[in-house]
């Protein structure tokens, strides 16, 4: 949807893509953002990379991303990541204890380079980024040093129910040692109906907090002109639920 909107005979209609506030890119203009509301977060829903970020190499401190899309949790009232559909999430597991050797992971008809037996959970997801099909953020890879690596998809596939890779290996050690790549979340399907399923608004500014922290204070966007393009996160307006109050204007 795209509307514009003015208030009085001098007042044209707003076509700037300027960055109205730092941290806040996705913001078009100011309207509506008086009504923001204090809520709490419950920070053990927020993924890192996806959700968060260090604040530098040398701080502990975090900080959330500003315009990630919230829903209310029925059971605890706290504030988590909207999720209208699930997201796919598949299991790259290095099986046999190998103790040297390489993989590659082929995704829709690209391959990887080569991925040591023992690579890091960044690394698998840099190879997976490096093809020209998976853009940053399509993919997040998660789990130890050697795996089993989680690979939760979202981005341009979001709610879809994504092809699971397949592996190649060439592994050295262990006791036959390979790669396996198992389905544990089927995408598409609707999202459990926890309250998280109900679209509230968007995380306003950027919130820090700490390791060990639980929950913290934030300021929920109930109302106002964004660009969806440059949200943190994948982002389709069409999923919002009918009857939602919130009021916004979308300008791609």
């Amino acid at each position: 949807m795209n509307r514009e909107r003015g208030y009085g005979v001098d007042i044209q209609p707003y076509t700037s893509t300027e960055t109205l506030a730092v941290g806040r890119p996705w913001l078009m203009s100011m309207l509506g953002i008086e009504t923001n509301q204090t809520v709490t977060l419950d920070l053990s829903k927020f993924s890192e990379t996806l959700h968060w970020t260090e604040a530098s190499a040398y701080q502990m401190e975090r900080k959330l991303k500003s315009g990630i899309p919230l829903g209310k949790l029925t059971a605890s009232g706290l504030y988590a990541p909207y999720n209208a559909v699930s997201n796919e999430v598949q299991t790259v597991t290095v099986t046999g204890s190998p103790t040297g050797g390489t993989f590659t992971l082929t995704w829709n008809g690209q391959t990887t380079a080569a991925i040591a037996y023992n690579a890091t959970a960044a690394t698998v997801q840099s190879a997976l980024e490096a093809l020209s099909n998976i853009a940053p953020g399509d993919v997040v890879v998660t789990g130890n040093a050697g795996g089993p690596y989680t690979l939760t998809w979202g981005g341009t596939q979001l709610g879809e129910n994504v092809a699971a890779p397949t592996a190649t290996a060439s592994l050295t050690g262990g006791s036959t040692p390979g790669v396996t790549i198992a389905t544990t979340t089927a995408g598409g399907a609707a999202a459990t109906a926890d309250g998280a399923d109900v679209f509230a608004g968007f995380l306003f500014t950027e919130v820090s907090f700490y390791p060990g922290t639980t929950k913290v204070a934030a300021p929920l966007m109930v109302h106002g002109q964004i660009d969806p393009s440059k949200l943190p996160v994948a982002f389709d307006p069409t999923d919002v639920p009918a009857g939602s109050n919130t009021q916004f204007v979308y300008k791609a």
